[in-house]
């Protein structure tokens, strides 16, 4: 067999996957973008141009929904992260019921998150809910969570990290038991104690973890939708308003092409602010 023939012979098995992501990714991607410069409904379109950029960009919600976009993905990122850190290196240290507090942390992420928001919009109600009540017990008056608008897109942030937060502190638990026992065994010679532990060897070598869980975060909190339509529908008013929720309601609409240009731009967002992101994250790595 040539060198042509083993080279042939080795590509083939990428075959089947690539002839997938055809399929799947790249040519729904590509009609997309073709579909978001036309005026289409189900069994005709017609070519517009760039017209329903122009419209997506003149959407008086659309600032909005940038600014919450960005807040929203922000928030739950660094809490996800910061969190997830800290009950990363509480679940890996000696305690016993560790494994069952791995399991009870990790089983909000499993559970579905249109029926989580349906719960927690049912929990954070004024008056009948139950953390308001739960409040009022100690003489609390509790806020109007899903309903104030200072504190709604917040509050829905919060219920993503909570549901969120058990699949990043697995992330931190693996990159946490990845570290070779040599380090601390050298820091303990050296007279260091818990916080040099933390800051000195766990910090810095679980950054591949640490980058993982922020790609995963950002992008998700970018993209985020049902979590947020269920628990608002991007009330009070635009107060949360995604980029995501916006788009949804075009096609609601019946703008089909409109909806899918603020795709196309959501994905381009998307696209600017997580690569780069993620070059730059991936240059501060630590090699054990």
């Amino acid at each position: 067999m040539t060198k042509v023939q083993k080279r042939i012979y080795s590509y083939s098995f990428l075959l089947p996957a690539a002839i997938i992501y055809l399929v799947i990714f790249i040519l729904p991607t590509l009609l997309s973008f073709f579909f978001s410069m036309t005026r289409w409904t189900l069994f005709d379109y017609e070519f517009i141009g760039f017209d329903n950029y122009i419209t997506f960009f003149n959407e008086s919600s659309l600032n909005i929904g940038f600014r919450n976009t960005l807040i929203y993905a922000v928030v739950s990122c660094v809490l996800k992260l910061v969190l997830g850190l800290l009950l990363g290196v509480f679940l890996t240290s000696k305690i016993k019921t560790r494994n069952y507090l791995r399991s009870v942390l990790f089983f909000p992420t499993l559970v579905s998150t249109i029926a989580v928001g349906i719960a927690f919009s049912m929990m954070m109600h004024p008056t009948t809910g139950i953390i308001n009540q739960a409040l009022s017990m100690i003489g609390i008056s509790g806020p109007d969570w899903l309903g104030d608008t200072r504190i709604a897109l917040l509050s829905v942030a919060m219920v993503d990290v909570w549901k969120g937060v058990g699949f990043s502190t697995v992330i931190f638990i693996a990159g946490i038991m990845s570290i070779p026992e040599e380090y601390y065994e050298a820091l303990q010679i050296d007279g260091g104690n818990g916080y040099n532990k933390f800051w000195s060897i766990i910090v810095p070598l679980s950054r591949p973890s640490m980058n993982t869980v922020i790609i995963l975060s950002l992008v998700g909190g970018l993209r985020s939708f049902d979590l947020i339509w269920s628990m608002t529908g991007g009330g009070p008013g635009f107060t949360t308003d995604v980029i995501a929720s916006i788009i949804y309601k075009q096609y609601q609409g019946g703008f089909y092409g409109l909806a899918t240009a603020g795709n196309v731009i959501l994905f381009i967002f998307v696209t600017a602010l997580v690569y780069p992101l993620s070059t730059y994250l991936s240059r501060k790595e630590v090699d054990l």
